[in-house]
């Protein structure tokens, strides 16, 4: 444990970064915060994978390393700063009631290839889902229920980001990724080694989901961004298109509740 006194301590420096995510991802650096998901990162750093090896630093206000000191003293890699709440609210230039966050490398993430998703079964499709508590709350779903691995289209949010990794309870860190940057060739890709993809729409000529019995096939649910939706290019390449019928209330559901739905019926459509 290192105590912390300065806003100018050079050994923090870092956490300046937490309001700039543009900054973190040029340095190659990754803020993750709250009580519950920097143990999972701590977990994570600790063992093998993407995230072995990657923790750097941990940023604790006194309760909180009162509260996670058997926790973090027991990874002996990982610097432990604890500062007064006031110093931790100037470095990261906002009230950081949590007191936690920990700094880590960022990892890299492989582009879609067939051979990045051979052995996967199901996989959620991400286009233009640009809100970070979107990508979040899909990849907890995703954690939730069973999906393989999540495929990024273009202009998602960063699923690193700290809002995402905060709303997705940690899921971002732990469930697989892949960049389809290329676009829509990325979903040709998977038709061609056997994955249905299977759109979500609002259009009232799809199938409804009840109706949909992927059964044992591998399933890729594409999704798009609330408002503008799936682009034209990304429909045309899908095998089929779905909905999720409504009571006319509202045109849509939320990207996130729609995904969590259509991912969940076909999870339960694949057991014997």
């Amino acid at each position: 444990m290192i105590a912390v006194s300065s806003l100018d301590d050079p050994r923090v420096a870092a956490y300046r970064a937490v309001a700039d995510p543009d900054r973190l991802e040029a340095e190659g650096l990754v803020i993750v915060e709250g009580r519950l998901v920097v143990p999972r990162l701590l977990k994570l750093s600790a063992g093998g994978g993407r995230w072995a090896g990657a923790a750097q630093s941990v940023l604790l206000s006194p309760p909180a390393f009162e509260q996670m000191k058997d926790l973090v003293t027991r990874h002996s890699s990982v610097s432990v700063y604890v500062v007064p709440q006031a110093v931790m609210d100037g470095l990261v230039g906002f009230n950081m009631h949590r007191g936690c966050l920990a700094i880590a490398r960022r990892p890299a993430v492989p582009a879609l290839t067939a051979e990045a998703m051979a052995d996967a079964r199901r996989l959620v499709v991400l286009e233009g889902v640009n809100n970070p508590d979107n990508v979040g709350g899909i990849f907890r779903s995703a954690a939730a229920l069973g999906a393989d691995a999540i495929v990024l289209g273009p202009a998602c949010a960063d699923p690193l980001y700290r809002k995402s990794v905060r709303t997705s309870m940690g899921a971002t860190l732990e469930v697989p990724y892949l960049f389809a940057t290329d676009w829509p060739a990325a979903l040709d890709l998977m038709r061609t080694h056997d994955w249905e993809v299977a759109a979500l729409t609002t259009d009232g000529d799809a199938l409804p989901l009840s109706h949909y019995e992927p059964g044992q096939r591998r399933v890729a649910l594409l999704a798009g961004a609330e408002g503008a939706g799936l682009t034209d290019g990304a429909l045309t390449s899908a095998t089929r298109r779905i909905t999720i019928p409504m009571t006319g209330r509202t045109d849509s559901l939320n990207v996130t509740t729609a995904v969590s739905i259509a991912l969940y019926h076909v999870s339960v459509s694949a057991r014997p």
